[in-house]
């Protein structure tokens, strides 16, 4: 594991290996590139992207005790909308955000098993070892996720 995934030649995540679960480290230049590489990051993990549309927009709207607690609600939200709808997310764009809200604009689609390919079968999104800080580059965010 262990590999870094680019966008533009910038840094967005990279994979951690830890034990049965999956840890991400998620990598913005202020904190709300940060929130809308993790949702891209959380749905690279769980099906190949490239194929995935953004034929879909929706609103999502969350709230946390602080930025940490806001970043794994917003996290479980948006995969509660795969587990729930069978919807996966592509990109998410972030219109506001506070130290303990979040809100923005989702595109994806719904998952058709002939179209989309599933990577890793996450189950939940977890505090243990969560971590949003500010860093010399911008924001590093980490999470781990059961899988």
């Amino acid at each position: 594991m262990g590999g870094v995934v680019r966008n533009r030649g910038h840094r967005i995540y990279r994979v951690f290996d830890h034990t049965a679960d999956l840890g991400l480290e998620i990598y913005g230049s202020d904190v709300g590139d940060l929130f809308a590489h993790a949702a891209r990051a959380l749905f690279d993990n769980i099906a190949d992207l490239d194929t995935v549309e953004g034929v879909i927009m929706r609103d999502i709207s969350v709230s946390g005790a602080d930025l940490q607690d806001l970043f794994i609600n917003y996290l479980r939200a948006l995969l509660g909308w795969f587990h729930d709808e069978d919807f996966i997310v592509r990109d998410v764009t972030i219109h506001a955000i506070t130290g303990t809200h979040v809100a923005g604009t989702a595109t994806g689609e719904r998952f058709d098993p002939r179209t989309h390919t599933i990577r890793h079968e996450i189950k939940a999104v977890t505090y243990h070892m969560a971590e949003v800080a500010e860093v010399p580059s911008g924001w590093r965010g980490r999470v781990i996720l059961d899988v």
